[in-house]
């Protein structure tokens, strides 16, 4: 090893309090990071749900095994719509999570005939279908109350089966699918026009 030049200079050690000050310093960057890093969890967790699509229900729409995003804060700035696919608590005693796309809404008369869903005398035009109903009935919706149906109406547990859903009972309106990756994207809810369809 060749020796220092005599006029090198030689660099003093890091007195200890300076180095318990960085290491103080690292650790509140650290505790900062984490607690910022949970509230934003905790914010989203609160805003948002996640959901699993189980069985057929909601074919052509949605399909089994997809995840998905649940906006809960949607009906806290605005009322449910006709045509909204929302995930609620069932109604029916079940203890699990539905997933069904709005049909009726409070104080409206629902009647499935023909094949088809009336609105108060008025047919529902609903595109998204594969094919006509195989059931029939009549229902009157109270204030809070929602009539719900899966897009497989020849294939789901929804309000025809069980009836009303009330207002209480949705925890959110259905936004995004996020795996698996070929159905990547915002869910399609549907608008319909004011009168709903055709009158008879």
């Amino acid at each position: 090893m060749e020796p220092l030049p005599a006029d090198a200079e030689i660099p003093e050690p890091t007195p200890p309090h300076e180095r318990a000050s960085a290491a103080r310093a690292f650790l509140r960057d650290v505790v900062e990071s984490l607690v910022l890093a949970l509230l934003i969890y905790l914010v989203i967790n609160a805003l948002t749900g996640r959901f699993y699509v189980r069985g057929s229900s909601m074919e052509p729409t949605l399909h089994n095994g997809q995840y998905l995003v649940v906006s809960k804060i949607s009906y806290r700035l605005s009322e449910p719509r006709r045509g909204d696919i929302v995930v609620f608590v069932s109604p029916n005693g079940a203890g699990e999570d539905y997933i069904k796309r709005i049909i009726g809404l409070p104080g409206e008369r629902v009647e499935i005939r023909d094949g088809a869903v009336w609105i108060n005398g008025y047919r529902l035009d609903e595109p998204y279908l594969n094919s006509g109903i195989p059931y029939t009935g009549a229902w009157s919706l109270g204030p809070d109350e929602y009539f719900v149906l899966g897009d497989n109406r020849a294939n789901s547990s929804d309000s025809h089966a069980w009836g009303p859903l009330p207002r209480k009972n949705i925890i959110g309106k259905a936004w995004l699918c996020y795996w698996p990756p070929q159905y990547w994207g915002v869910i399609p809810h549907y608008s319909f026009p004011s009168t709903g369809g055709e009158q008879e």
